[in-house]
């Protein structure tokens, strides 16, 4: 995502990922891995200023697709930090994301609602 392109500060952004035709055994031992650093990957989150990561999978007649949904207090600082990380939780999502991820669609938001 470009910083002209980022959201507001405490915002929402979802993206739809498409994967390189037969991934999904990658993808579900990333899943897998970060399940089983469930404490990694939440402090590497607080680092970054995310309170919410999902990511779901879609697969169908077009292909396997994951869709990525988070909040963070700056998504600036949430990619600037990212990037830097030399976390291994986020070395190993970097390597996933190289070796799976063919296309990132930032999808258009309607409704954000928080109480």
């Amino acid at each position: 995502m470009s910083e002209a392109a980022l959201p507001p500060a405490d915002s929402a952004v979802c993206a739809r990922v498409r994967l390189h035709p037969g991934s999904l055994e990658r993808v579900r031992a990333w899943a897998r891995y970060i399940a089983e650093h469930r404490e990694d990957a939440l402090r590497t989150l607080a680092a970054e200023g995310v309170t919410i990561e999902s990511v779901f999978l879609d697969s169908g007649s077009e292909g396997d697709f994951l869709v990525y949904y988070m909040r963070a207090a700056s998504h600036e600082k949430a990619r600037q930090v990212a990037t830097q990380s030399t976390e291994a939780i986020d070395r190993y999502h970097q390597a996933f994301k190289r070796e799976t991820w063919a296309e990132v669609k930032r999808l258009e938001a309607l409704v954000d609602l928080r109480r």
